[in-house]
């Protein structure tokens, strides 16, 4: 997990979306913004980050001259007709056999910031880091305007050069976000994975703040007091690939895609309007076919038949099929699990009872539970792994209760693994000052919902509880403080989604039968990248952890889509039964009977936190339903 922005600003520069260009006129360059500093991004990202933290600056002259730069200053700005890109990289380091900081640079003087894992599409040796090999195909690109210009196929002019950038970027098995300056073209390429598992921002010029700014997390005091602005339409109603209104904050999540802006001779180039050069972002299409199919998320089989429905052995016909998603969710934990030597390193410092290298946000349900036995597989059996489970009821809440069932029937399936439960206990009253950090890192989300989830799962990432050594077998039956040093955790993200396991897709199938219930799951995963992924994605790392989600692994998400819905889902059965029918059956087979019968509950629910907030900031439960609670939006006075 790292923390990556870029500053661009000067040169009499406004970067407009691809369709905003004419909104922009009312935008006059300044290098003096009145926005987010460099160290305040600095700041914000170093919590993601914690092991190095880097600048490069980089001036391009009106007719493309590139100039070195001595590191992000304290100044956002640059000389007249000189455009200015800051790039700053806060790493936190988990593969690669040496320690590694960003921004890097390449041989060519092109500059790279990446925050993500590479699972496959791109060869990572054992003793490398991700940033290291993608910085490596990335150099050996083939840079001529064709593809700047967004014509990504093979042209003429590349002969046997190489592949462009986004086909690079489409070959991405796994999470990623990132910045790259392509010397040879002038070009700043920047974008996120197509499933928007990590965090991206974007700051697109205003009045107010001419630059063009991307960071993986707000800072917070541009999060809490930045009201919505009106910009004429710029990076909202003029291009609905970005906001949903002209209204928009000084941070928007940036869609998922591949993106680019050249500043080859941008002076002659752009469009100019007065004092500024309006330059266009350019948007491109993913260039593999596999992903292409994911994306639009089309299932073959959708609507059953009598014969689907009768002439089967219902048993044995669920086994075979379970066993295939089996199969590539444990390939997907294997890839997200191993520990590699720079890592390994690390825990021999540790004592033997202390090594946690891997935990699991872990409410005892289905998903966790699935998790946790996937991984009981694949570590090292000398290891301890970490179950944390927060609670703002105690003993009390739901998720606590089954997180006590669940250790038990995990130390019976695996009875020599060390599970160490850690309870995090809190109660929202003693967490002002938390909250209105977590609003931060929510930030553009801003929903009693969002914070809600946002500070169950900042809590529990923080690892910091209490453990009981008489159920977890551990210091001689006492209960202790501890913190967890895992730097990898485990979450469940995107099996709701994928296997109907919320209660409006059982609404959905009840009103509007197995053509309802689909087109609900494809608009649940062809949206988890703005109403999930990038909010938890900055709440979890921001202690300095990563997050990692075994559910939404590509190849997870393909073998799901070829099983027909009737075997995902079987919503005129009972709660706990019918939704996420073909992960219970996983769970059978993994021996966790007790798991497959759990339901369904969000963790904003199932750690209670849902009901103190209601009563905190609506007087009881009844006036918030009243209220629709979930989707109110929070004012500070409100926190």
């Amino acid at each position: 997990m790292c923390g990556i922005a870029l500053v661009l600003s000067g040169g009499r520069i406004v970067v407009v979306p691809s369709a905003a260009a004419a909104a922009a006129a009312g935008i006059h360059p300044s290098d003096e913004g009145k926005g987010v500093t460099v160290d305040e991004l600095k700041e914000a990202l170093r919590r993601r980050g914690p092991d190095s933290l880097g600048c490069e600056r980089l001036r391009v002259c009106a007719d493309g001259t590139v100039l070195g730069g001595d590191g992000c200053g304290v100044g956002d700005g640059g000389d007249v007709g000189v455009a200015e890109l800051c790039f700053i990289g806060a790493t936190l380091q988990l593969r690669g056999a040496v320690p590694v900081s960003q921004p890097m640079v390449g041989h060519s003087g092109s500059v790279l910031v990446f925050n993500g894992e590479i699972y496959g599409g791109i060869h990572v040796a054992d003793d490398q880091n991700d940033t290291q090999s993608l910085l490596a195909s990335l150099e050996s690109c083939c840079s001529c305007d064709c593809h700047v210009l967004v014509r990504d196929e093979t042209c003429s002019c590349c002969g046997s050069v190489g592949k462009s950038v986004p086909q690079i970027l489409s070959t991405i098995k796994g999470p990623w976000a990132l910045i790259y300056w392509q010397k040879d073209s002038k070009t700043l390429w920047f974008g996120r994975d197509a499933f928007g598992r990590r965090s991206l921002l974007v700051h697109w010029p205003t009045p107010d703040d001419s630059r063009f700014i991307l960071s993986s997390v707000s800072p917070r005091s541009f999060a809490i007091n930045t009201s919505a602005s009106t910009v004429n339409g710029l990076g909202s109603g003029a291009n609905n690939e970005f906001s949903d209104s002209t209204n928009m904050s000084y941070w928007e999540e940036l869609p998922c895609g591949i993106y680019n802006i050249q500043l080859k001779d941008f002076e002659k180039n752009a469009m100019c309007i007065k004092e500024a050069c309006i330059i266009k972002v350019r948007k491109h299409e993913w260039m593999d076919s596999s992903l292409d199919k994911l994306i639009q998320w089309k299932r073959k089989s959708i609507v059953p038949t009598v014969d689907d429905l009768s002439f089967r052995n219902p048993t044995e016909a669920d086994k075979n099929i379970a066993y295939k998603v089996l199969i590539v969710l444990r390939e997907s934990v294997m890839l997200r699990t191993n520990v590699n030597r720079l890592f390994e390193g690390d825990l021999t410092k540790l004592k033997d009872d202390e090594l946690a290298p891997i935990a699991i946000l872990f409410s005892g349900g289905l998903d966790s539970m699935i998790l946790a036995a996937l991984l009981d597989q694949f570590l090292d059996s000398k290891w301890t792994i970490d179950l944390l489970n927060v609670s703002f009821d105690e003993q009390l809440a739901p998720d606590r209760i089954s997180a006590l069932s669940g250790l038990k029937e995990l130390q019976r399936i695996s009875p020599i693994r060390r599970w160490r439960l850690v309870e995090i206990d809190t109660a929202l009253t003693h967490l002002k000052e938390e909250s209105e950090h977590v609003m931060s890192l929510i930030h553009p989300s801003n929903t009693y919902m969002d914070l809600n989830i946002g500070i169950a799962l900042w809590l529990a990432a923080s690892g910091d509880g209490w453990v009981d050594g008489s159920i977890c077998n551990m210091k001689e039956g006492s209960r202790y403080k501890y913190k967890s040093t895992s730097r990898v955790l485990l979450v469940g993200s995107g099996a709701d989604e994928q296997c109907a396991g919320y209660g409006r897709h059982r609404t959905k199938y009840r009103l509007g039968g197995w053509v309802s219930l689909d087109e609900e799951m494809r608009l649940d995963v062809q949206r988890i990248w703005k109403r999930n992924m990038g909010r938890d994605d900055r709440c979890i790392s921001d202690h300095g952890k990563e997050a990692r989600f075994p559910f939404l692994d590509e190849n997870v998400i393909r073998t799901l889509l070829e099983i027909p819905l009737w075997e995902i889902a079987k919503l005129d059965e009972p709660v706990g039964k019918g939704d996420k029918k073909i992960l219970r059956e996983v769970a059978n087979l993994l021996g966790l009977k007790g798991a497959a019968l759990q339901p369904k509950r969000a963790i904003q629910f199932g750690s209670r936190i849902a009901r103190e907030s209601n009563r905190k900031n609506f007087g009881s439960n009844r006036a918030a339903n009243q209220a629709s609670a979930g989707s109110v939006e929070i004012h500070q006075h409100t926190l």
